[in-house]
């Protein structure tokens, strides 16, 4: 109910122009999971609920989940393919449209590249270390990898704002911005999600024992990463 009424106040934003609603059901749902969440850390540390089956269990649901997040960015890619390989009249029939500048790929792009690469092989390190209980190191690793996060962020935040088209400007602009914005909220979502993993080996709460939420994060991390992969190829420099 939480996540229909979130959707449903999006559409009050676009149609009327009102706020208020979308506040009221992002801070219940942010609730409403915090409780969540909170819960299943209860019983994997105090209460040892966490057997075998129940981890088995916890994995197969992040996986379904990423699998989910897979086909959503499908239908953007669907979509991105579909004009790039066969442009309509309406824009000229080529690629990308007529009054488009698009990105050098070679610039901010590249650079972003990299961040996120190297923040995979920074989480891929920590998670060796937690597994070796190298605690210290672990947490540098991460931490690094939250901060790289966070520059990724705010590169792509600063090419919107020097970019010379906007959702509006054709087919061009809507599926870039879609599929880079969602692209960016996930990114968003991933380095929360590491930052909360890295208060949590602060506080004991993560150790080779107990890493399935720390593994979670890193599978998101890694779906962001490779996400952000084809989208560089297919809209940044196949698309140019």
């Amino acid at each position: 109910m939480g996540v229909f009424s979130l959707t449903r106040s999006l559409i009050v934003i676009i149609q009327f122009k009102n706020i208020s609603y979308f506040f009221i059901t992002f801070i219940s749902l942010i609730l409403i999971s915090y409780s969540w969440w909170r819960d299943v850390v209860r019983e994997s540390l105090i209460q040892g609920y966490h057997h075998s089956v129940v981890i088995d269990g916890l994995k197969l649901g992040i996986i379904l989940f990423i699998t989910s997040e897979i086909f959503f960015f499908v239908s953007f890619f669907w979509a991105y393919f579909h004009r790039r390989v066969r442009p309509n009249i309406e824009i000229g029939q080529i690629w990308p449209p007529h009054s488009i500048i698009s990105f050098n790929p070679i610039n901010v792009p590249l650079l972003n590249t990299i961040i996120l690469l190297s923040s995979g092989v920074r989480i891929t390190w920590s998670h060796y270390a937690i597994f070796k209980n190298i605690i210290v190191k672990a947490k540098f690793s991460i931490l690094l990898t939250v901060c790289l996060g966070i520059y990724f962020t705010a590169l792509q935040g600063i090419e919107y704002i020097q970019a010379e088209f906007c959702l509006s400007d054709s087919i061009y602009g809507t599926t870039f911005f879609i599929a880079t914005g969602f692209h960016g909220l996930h990114v968003i979502i991933g380095t929360t999600f590491l930052l909360i993993c890295y208060l949590r080996i602060k506080n004991i709460q993560i150790s080779s024992n107990h890493l399935i939420g720390f593994e979670a994060a890193a599978w998101y991390w890694h779906f962001v990463d490779v996400i952000w992969l084809f989208l560089f190829i297919s809209i940044y420099w196949w698309g140019k």
